[in-house]
């Protein structure tokens, strides 16, 4: 019993730390994905020919997201060490309790010895003064011979045990180690790239009035585009609310079938899929200083991903198309209805849907394509609860 207890409590540990460290890898491979991504904008940024600010906003990117990884690791590791100490006090725990078990064994098998003749069991038993005596005399024999069985299971099943642990404790050295060369390797990096920043920042103090105002003229564009996506929106509320008798055309006047999606849509709060299935946000949503030109503010209603050349944007969640607005010489907007919710993608290239279609969540809508300014593979991303603009963040898992 007490080999069934202690097996059952290491097995129980492990399962909890192996589903917070199942949760940390899951982290740890979405920030090295997102570094390859980064990466691939900075080695294309010639080509390109990004700003020296769009490359320091990379770099900074970059930077972010290898201070998060050496965290999750740094995370990792700790919670490695803990698992190791558990793991090497549980080694000794079981050999102390396999070396008492071999020793009553051997004490056990020597006893046996001692009495092994059957003429000796026979004289054991015929010596009994009464019936009830030899019963459990023979009873006791019995009891005897199981008891021993029984130890030389549970001395099978120690050593087993002990077997695993070893095996367990010797791949989570072994991890660790892995951990800390990442850590080395990505600490080296960020020494560059802070290197690297200091450099492209003291250029750009250079000129920052010539800075400042690109700046504000990409914020100008920002700006226009949000313009028209509000439009759209108070548009589509209005087509909406007609076919329900309706007027307003800044809230969406409810059906009991809107509302049912709607309040699936809010329950989906924090566990939406991302609309790419790789990518990193390199715009925030919301009004912020600008990290570089300190000067300038950024405004945006939603995000910007990056993402792979050839990606395709996907939906979030159950719904339907409600507008598609294709923008003269330029991107698609496409538009979706999810009670009185709003998913929005910018920059589509070529569409897979059309106005009127139900959509289901992860599926496709169409390829993504270039920003017109500096030529990377860019989705624009919006949610609006009726016309007011939401932190996409707050909806998208771990975004």
């Amino acid at each position: 019993m007490r080999v069934l207890v202690f097996i059952l409590l290491i097995s129980f540990s492990q399962a909890t730390i192996g589903q917070t460290r199942s949760e940390l890898e899951k982290q740890r491979k979405l920030l090295e994905q997102q570094i390859v991504m980064i990466n691939k904008n900075l080695s294309q940024s010639q080509s390109r020919q990004q700003s020296v600010l769009q490359k320091v906003d990379n770099i900074n990117q970059r930077i972010s997201k290898a201070e998060a990884l050496v965290r999750i690791n740094n995370q990792e590791a700790n919670m490695l060490t803990r698992e190791i100490n558990a793991n090497a006090q549980a080694i000794d725990k079981l050999r102390d309790e396999l070396k008492k078990l071999k020793e009553d064994y051997s004490q056990m098998v020597v006893d046996a010895y001692k009495s092994k003749s059957s003429q000796n069991r026979i004289m054991f038993l015929l010596s009994s003064s009464n019936f009830l005596q030899a019963y459990k005399r023979l009873q006791y024999m019995k009891q005897f011979a199981a008891h021993r069985e029984q130890q030389g299971i549970e001395i099978q099943e120690q050593a087993k045990v002990l077997q695993q642990l070893n095996a367990r404790l010797f791949q989570q050295r072994e991890d660790k180690e892995k951990l800390l060369v990442q850590n080395r390797n990505t600490l080296e990096k960020l020494k560059r790239d802070r290197e690297a920043e200091r450099e492209l920042m003291a250029s750009i103090r250079q000129k920052q009035g010539q800075y400042k105002r690109e700046l504000e003229r990409n914020q100008q564009k920002i700006t226009e585009i949000d313009q028209l996506i509000n439009k759209l929106i108070r548009e589509a509320i209005a087509e909406e609310n007609k076919k329900v008798g309706g007027t307003s055309s800044s809230r969406f006047k409810m059906t009991p079938e809107a509302s049912i999606l709607g309040n699936k849509f809010e329950d989906n709060k924090g566990k939406l899929p991302w609309p790419v299935e790789k990518g990193f946000v390199s715009r925030p949503f919301g009004t912020r200083q600008h990290a570089v030109v300190k000067t300038v503010k950024t405004k945006s209603d939603g995000v910007r991903i990056d993402t792979d050349e050839g990606a395709k944007a996907r939906v979030v969640f159950d719904g339907e198309i409600s507008q598609i607005q294709i923008v003269p010489n330029s991107y698609k907007i496409i538009m979706i209805r999810h009670g009185q919710y709003l998913s929005v993608y910018k920059n589509i290239d070529k569409l897979f849907v059309k106005k009127g279609d139900k959509v289901k969540r992860n599926q496709y809508l169409g390829t993504i394509g270039h920003d017109p300014t500096d030529g990377s593979t860019t989705l624009g991303f919006y949610i609006f609860k009726n016309n007011s603009p939401q932190n996409p963040a707050d909806w998208v898992y771990k975004m």
